[in-house]
């Protein structure tokens, strides 16, 4: 059974067969807003653009390398200091399936709109860290966003085949003007992989704000 993460709690990378989890997938589901219409007649749909992104912090909680959207301008990364977004991290142990711009358009597909693969065999050794992210590139917060969750399961892209632990965002009044989501973080501990379920969210306009949160307040 997959575990129900709660905010702050710790977990093993341990499967039930007493195996551990190192090749997996991180991904984030969620669905466009749909509104008016009678009997699904003139409704309205409003596309919904979250960002999964990561960011790997070394030992001494320097960012070391990143994943997130290309799509994101060079000019206004280069505001902040920060380099171009990417889908690759530089040890090829992490990749992002690229921006989903919209959301499900017709109910939820049992699909993530976007998923980084992971293979901690391949991280590099000065990675301690690697904190997972959301931003919301529009308007609404996450009280709006119909069944955004976030997981982590073994398969691929595009198959499921065993949820290891999840994480529901969706409709909570607490993310009441809230647009960006600390997930949590992939962490070693005496030579061994662990999980932390961060779960904070926070009003931050753009992921640059955010990243920048993480390495003042989480990384250190």
């Amino acid at each position: 059974m997959a575990i129900r993460l709660e905010k702050g709690q710790r977990i093993n990378l341990e499967k039930s067969n007493g195996s551990k989890l190192t090749d997996f997938c991180v991904g984030c589901n969620w669905g466009a807003i749909v509104s008016g219409g009678f009997l699904g007649l003139g409704k309205s749909v409003h596309d919904v653009d979250l960002d999964l992104s990561c960011v790997m912090i070394d030992a001494n909680g320097n960012i070391v390398d990143h994943i997130y959207s290309p799509l994101y301008k060079r000019e206004f990364l280069a505001r902040y200091g920060m380099p171009s977004g990417k889908v690759d991290s530089n040890d090829r142990a992490l990749h992002h399936s690229g921006d989903d711009l919209k959301g499900d358009q017709s109910g939820d597909d049992g699909l993530d709109n976007e998923i980084i693969t992971v293979d901690l065999n391949r991280v590099s050794p000065n990675v301690n860290q690697i904190f997972f992210f959301l931003n919301n590139c529009g308007r609404e917060d996450f009280s709006q966003i119909p069944y955004a969750s976030i997981r982590m399961y073994e398969g691929t892209p595009t198959r499921v085949k065993e949820v290891f632990a999840s994480y529901d965002v969706a409709a909570e009044p607490q993310y009441r003007g809230m647009t960006a989501l600390i997930m949590g973080k992939l962490y070693r501990r005496n030579g061994e992989w662990k999980f932390s379920a961060i779960g904070d969210a926070y009003p931050d306009v753009n992921l640059c704000e955010t990243i920048k949160r993480i390495v003042t307040n989480y990384a250190k």
